[in-house]
């Protein structure tokens, strides 16, 4: 069957397909240590379980409006504000299945053939991905871990052209665990504003930092006009499962994203967006405990890795990923993940999943016990023992 040519500009996420192969091998009857796959490992706080159940006891089983019903926007809304995040209306929201969504109505509403898209890299693969679908110029921005894997603003600076519309950001940082400082997204708004950018602002890890307060470009004055926020329940709120996503966007892009929402899914399930309503306004007991735990979970994975010979580990400000330097190891990265998941039982991800200036690193979740952890590192420390003896 021939394929349409778009196809071809289509990537995957290999998180996925290393779980796959990592699953395989466990039917085999192999243990093997998840490290891989980007999902907070608690569950769905039961207060949000409840209120999903009640929902459809009360038959909310059927189609809602295509942007979302109305009192979960305005539940957005007033928790955007209440935590200090951004001012906004509810009619800038707009509810999709999963943050994915966002990302691919954005690009599809703004970018054509021509156009260019500044995104991070290393960065989460779906950025290029959709941009090239688009038939747009997906181009890399990198980030270097000298400048503690986020966003240098005057490299920015020199990879703005004519061509370029769209700039996107994430902080907390996936795969690096970067943090951008408030006075770096001060200076890339600037760019932003000199060069009348549209800014995406991938937020989906914003609870989850463990340097004090979350900072975001829509901190600028201005910025609210020209910026989309993304965000969603699954990280913050172990709800990977339910794909439940939003964003807040400039007034002017309301209404084409809803139509792009329309087109493809026509709305988010209802029931679910009731649950949603409760995540957004129950306690946050249940996100507290979360976030410590990936935080000290994180002082192990940084320090486990920093004792292993050849290999050293920036600590990350923010998500729940490491990503240890293994160049002195002088094999390619995608080599060693592939060694590591075969012979010591360790699923990650290269970082060249996350672009091409991933080439030396890996990417550990470490969102799995410290046991595992452990047990993971032990593991990485042994095959390096056997591959030097061997």
């Amino acid at each position: 069957m021939r394929l349409a040519r778009r196809m071809e500009r289509l990537g995957t996420e290999s998180a996925f397909e290393v779980l796959a192969k990592a699953k395989a091998l466990e039917r085999g009857g192999r243990e093997i240590v998840h490290l891989e796959i980007g999902e907070p490992d608690f569950d769905t706080p039961a207060h949000i379980v409840a209120a999903a159940q009640a929902a459809l006891d009360k038959g909310h089983t059927h189609y809602v409006p295509a942007p979302g019903i109305p009192e979960l926007r305005t539940a957005v809304a007033n928790f955007l504000e209440s935590t200090g995040r951004m001012t906004t209306t509810p009619d800038r929201v707009v509810v999709t299945p999963g943050a994915k969504p966002i990302m691919f109505f954005t690009i599809l509403a703004l970018c054509e053939d021509g156009d260019e898209v500044l995104y991070p890299d290393p960065g989460f693969p779906m950025y290029a991905s959709i941009t090239a679908f688009a038939g747009a110029e997906p181009v890399p921005l990198p980030l270097r871990e000298e400048n503690g894997f986020t966003v240098d603003p005057d490299e920015l600076a020199s990879l703005v052209t004519d061509r370029t519309r769209l700039l996107i950001l994430n902080s907390p940082h996936n795969p690096c665990g970067g943090v951008s400082s408030l006075e770096q997204l001060e200076a890339i708004a600037e760019i932003a504003i000199e060069h009348d950018l549209v800014v995406l602002s991938d937020e989906v890890y914003w609870a989850l930092g463990y340097a004090g307060s979350h900072h975001s470009v829509l901190d600028v004055d201005g910025m609210a006009d020209r910026t989309v926020l993304l965000d969603g329940w699954s990280k913050t709120f172990a709800m990977t499962g339910w794909r439940l996503g939003f964003g807040v966007f400039p007034p002017a892009l309301v209404e084409p994203v809803t139509r792009l929402v329309i087109n493809s899914v026509s709305c988010t399930s209802a029931f679910s967006q009731y649950a949603a309503i409760a995540a957004l306004e129950g306690p946050w007991d249940d996100v507290e405990r979360m976030a410590a735990e990936f935080h000290e979970r994180r002082d192990v994975i940084v320090s486990g890795l920093g004792a292993i010979p050849g290999v050293s580990c920036v600590q990350p400000g923010g998500a729940f990923y490491a990503f240890p330097n293994v160049r002195q190891l002088g094999m390619p990265a995608a080599v060693l993940a592939d060694l590591l998941l075969e012979r010591a039982g360790v699923a990650c991800l290269p970082g060249t999943a996350f672009g091409s200036y991933g080439e030396g690193y890996l990417r550990l979740s470490y969102a799995n016990s410290v046991d595992n952890i452990r047990r993971a590192l032990a593991a990485f420390e042994n095959l390096l023992g056997e591959m030097s003896h061997g």
